[in-house]
């Protein structure tokens, strides 16, 4: 079987430029994870992160720059 885990202790979070600061919805990526973007809410930090898939994340991010 293959561990999937992923060991966030090092992750180095950044919050949104698009948070608005007021306690609404608030998002925050880790990336300096090898092959992985974990993405969790700002409010609930000891919360379970997403983990998504660095090529899944670039095809996100540049499918959302053109909406």
């Amino acid at each position: 079987m293959t561990d999937t885990r992923v060991d966030l202790a090092a992750a180095s979070w950044r919050k949104s430029s698009f948070s608005d600061g007021g306690g609404g919805d608030c998002v925050e990526i880790a990336g300096n994870i090898p092959h992985t973007v974990p993405v969790r809410d700002s409010k609930n930090p000891a919360a379970p992160a997403l983990l998504i898939p660095a090529p899944a994340w670039a095809t996100f991010v540049e499918a959302i720059k053109r909406a």
